[in-house]
């Protein structure tokens, strides 16, 4: 059987060039689109980003809310291994009154070479709606350009913002707002972190990340998000100090296995443990997207003392995914 990467070489194997000109004709395509795609956390206003919260609060106090998707089909499209994001679609699309349906790409016509453009134009004649959680981010994109329906980023390797709605939500849950809240992400710069950037910066929250040379979120993120509230600084104590909130995720992301060794050498200064929680404010929460790598990224006195608010986080998910999907899919 093929691997996950293997029948993925489609859009990685592209020079600069063809990906650029595949995702130009996918724009041309896109622009008679009347639904909406969440793909990144700038895809809402922070007006609909409150809004959103609201409406996930209200389902996590009502239980399973509104039969919004009564009648409807969602399919969930994912070519990684997932616990958090498919369970939770799933259980929401039904909570919801839709159906959830399952789709691999082993099982799937893409596995024998069909495009994802085709693929997309396809589900759309069936489907509701797409859920998708894939390696490139060019492939949702791309899925989103050619879906007449609205396409729902579960996850690429560039962004998570189903991931951070739960993480604003969680936030505010604890502190009782948003504006003006100081995060510090420690560790390395990858998808969480780079739509916490989008996130801190839609809020009008203050972000300090902290990560090893080389290890940096995306410069192209960072360069289109306000910089007097996003700061990347080397010294884990220096983004720590005075922190409202902790936030980590594991240091080697999925596809990324060649370079555990390594990984774990270099961040081995980047933990989460006592010692740098002693630097935060005494009412810090601590935050981490799952799964954890206890005893690497962070210790299990740490993720199970008074301070973590990770498995409040990870319920979140559920919560706010059916208030995106009641907002997109009508």
């Amino acid at each position: 059987m093929k691997k996950h990467r293997d029948i993925l070489t489609t859009i990685k194997d592209l020079t600069a060039a063809e990906t650029a000109e595949m995702l130009k004709t996918a724009a041309d395509y896109k622009a008679g689109k009347m639904a909406r795609d969440f793909l990144t956390i700038k895809d809402f206003t922070a007006t609909e980003i409150a809004g959103l919260l609201d409406m996930a609060v209200d389902y996590k106090v009502g239980g399973a809310g509104n039969k919004s998707l009564l009648g409807r089909s969602i399919g969930m499209l994912f070519h990684k291994p997932s616990t958090r994001t498919r369970v939770s679609f799933e259980v929401g699309i039904y909570q919801l009154g839709g159906q959830p349906l399952n789709i691999t790409l082993e099982q799937s016509q893409l596995s024998r070479g069909e495009s994802f453009a085709d693929t997309a134009r396809v589900l759309s004649r069936y489907l509701n709606g797409i859920v998708i959680r894939t390696f490139e981010h060019e492939i949702a994109v791309i899925v989103a350009a050619y879906a007449s329906v609205p396409v729902i980023n579960g996850l690429t390797d560039t962004h998570h913002p189903c991931q951070i709605l739960a993480d604003l939500m969680t936030i505010k849950e604890k502190k009782g707002t948003l504006k003006g809240i100081k995060i510090a992400y420690i560790g390395d710069g990858n998808n969480v972190a780079n739509s916490l950037i989008e996130g801190a910066a839609q809020m009008d929250m203050n972000l300090t990340i902290a990560s090893p040379q080389g290890y940096e979120p995306s410069p192209d993120i960072l360069s289109t998000n306000d910089s007097n509230r996003i700061t990347v600084v080397r010294d884990p104590r220096d983004a720590a100090t005075g922190a409202d909130v902790l936030y980590t995720d594991v240091w080697t992301s999925m596809g990324d296995k060649a370079r555990v060794e390594e990984k774990i050498t270099k961040f081995a200064a980047y933990q989460i443990n006592d010692e740098l929680l002693s630097y935060a404010r005494p009412d810090c929460i601590v935050l981490h997207c799952l799964p954890a790598h206890r005893g690497q990224e962070i210790t299990d006195s740490v993720i199970e003392g008074k301070h973590s608010a990770v498995f409040d986080q990870a319920e979140n998910r559920l919560h706010t995914q059916k208030a995106v999907l009641e907002m997109l899919i009508k």
